[in-house]
């Protein structure tokens, strides 16, 4: 860092002792977020994605999250409610009819956790899992309840960045090489762009997208490497001149780190996200094939991939689960495409170590009703439903929380989406309450002014 020149003097100077440095207190009112000493100092650095020391103890240092759009059912998969079957035929507490799961369910490990027969592979990992059974969210939409899972906000107009993004410019990325936040397959409807972007965060903070065939827009270089780097120099001469004027808007800041990031990950990305290399066993225990039905299986091989290779935040999606119909074969048809896949990524992960500091978190957006819809499906249910978790920081074998008899409602360990997001970054070292941002005269934070850390998970 250069030392200060007293003699020097800058507009800034001017405004700082002049007129008892009022004006100055006027220009950080105008400026915003450099009002804000953490924001000035993430600005005004060299490199904003270098990696940070967080403030809290770590016990994780990246996420995978296997997003099961369309809010899987956990009556009929892994939140075995006997009552059901007891009272099946009767009427709801709310209305309706409470069915029973056409499943067979039964326990796992010392745990003694319960799977029914959609997921047996998954099922041998049941000792490692923390479940989170009293969840709940605030509204039974899909396009609202996917974005406030996603930005901790349900109301999609008022854009807030994602939690992958909230991570980045909390701790920064491992690998300089690569994007810090990668979503494989992200939705598409249910609020879009706005799950995986920065929205008033830099625009370098946000996901980027990738197919589950490894394709990742414009990575491929247009001209050789020498050339394209001299274009590029061309190009962000123009660009750090505009972002040096004055009133510059902060995006052109963003827009010079991707164009430094998408040059360097020409080298990087594509043999990261070209699974064919990987050994015929690997791709064959992940159950890798072609089409739809290897989509996940796909995923999850390039998730393990981009996690070791230091990718803090990966989200990968398996959509379909929403069904208001056709609720019995679907969900055998949603489970064949997950189960092996996922019980894969978890042993692969715990084979390789990188499970000791990696959280694997699988859910949906909510959940869905002990009572039928129509003949043969479920509605939505948002006053209670479950996750499972494992890996870096949370207990083996645990169960936090629980709905009641009927897997109606979260009556104990309650758990709602924004503490969901508080306990995910307290796991990652960061106190939700101190990660904020200055927007238009206010502190904004994931978990708005919510939020409450479940410690009790902890390991």
């Amino acid at each position: 860092m250069s030392q200060h020149n007293p003699f020097l003097v800058s507009r800034r100077n001017v405004l700082r002792v002049a007129g008892a440095g009022f004006g100055h207190l006027a220009l950080a009112g105008l400026l915003g977020s450099v009002a804000n000493k953490a924001a000035a100092q993430e600005l005004n650095a060299n490199n904003p994605l270098a990696p940070k020391r967080p403030p809290l103890p770590v016990k994780a240092k990246r996420i995978i999250f296997l997003f099961m759009e369309g809010a899987i059912s956990s009556v009929d998969t892994f939140e075995y409610k006997p009552e059901l079957e007891t009272r099946n035929g009767k009427a709801g507490p709310g209305g309706g009819t409470i069915t029973a799961s056409r499943f067979k369910f039964k326990q796992y490990g010392q745990s003694g956790a319960h799977f029914s027969e959609l997921l047996p592979n998954i099922a041998r990992h049941a000792d490692e899992f923390t479940f989170l059974r009293g969840l709940y969210t605030d509204t039974p939409a899909h396009p609202q309840a996917v974005v406030q899972l996603h930005t901790g906000s349900a109301n999609a107009a008022l854009t807030r960045p994602s939690w992958g993004s909230w991570l980045l410019y909390g701790l920064g990325t491992e690998n300089q090489n690569l994007p810090g936040y990668i979503t494989i397959n992200p939705p598409i409807a249910f609020g879009g762009a706005a799950n995986y972007g920065s929205a008033f965060l830099p625009a370098y903070y946000q996901g980027t997208a990738i197919t589950d065939q490894g394709f990742m827009p414009n990575i491929k270089a247009a001209t050789d490497k020498e050339l394209e780097r001299e274009q590029i120099d061309l190009i962000q001469g123009f660009n750090r001149e505009t972002a040096a004027r004055p009133g510059a808007p902060e995006a052109v800041d963003g827009v010079i780190k991707s164009y430094e990031l998408g040059f360097r990950m020409q080298d990087t990305v594509p043999q990261l996200l070209d699974i064919s290399g990987e050994p015929q066993h690997v791709q064959d225990a992940y159950g890798v094939k072609p089409g739809l039905e290897g989509s996940f299986a796909r995923q999850c091989l390039m998730a393990r991939r981009l996690s070791e290779a230091g990718v803090r935040f990966v989200e990968i999606r398996q959509a379909g689960w929403d069904h208001h119909t056709n609720l019995h074969q679907g969900l055998i048809d949603q489970s064949r495409m997950v189960d092996q896949p996922t019980a894969a990524l978890l042993a692969d992960l715990k084979q390789r170590g990188l499970l000791e500091d990696t959280l694997v978190l699988f859910g949906s957006e909510f959940g869905r009703l002990p009572t039928s819809q129509g003949a043969d499906g479920r509605d939505h249910n948002i006053t209670g439903y479950s996750m499972f978790m494992t890996g870096a920081g949370v207990k083996k074998g645990f169960s936090y929380g629980a709905t009641d008899e009927l897997g109606m409602s979260a009556v104990d360990g309650r758990m709602h989406i924004n503490d969901l997001h508080a306990t995910l970054l307290a796991l990652m070292g960061i106190d939700h309450e101190q990660l904020t941002y200055r927007y238009e005269g206010r502190d904004f934070r994931l978990t708005n002014v919510a939020g409450v850390i479940q410690s009790q998970v902890f390991a």
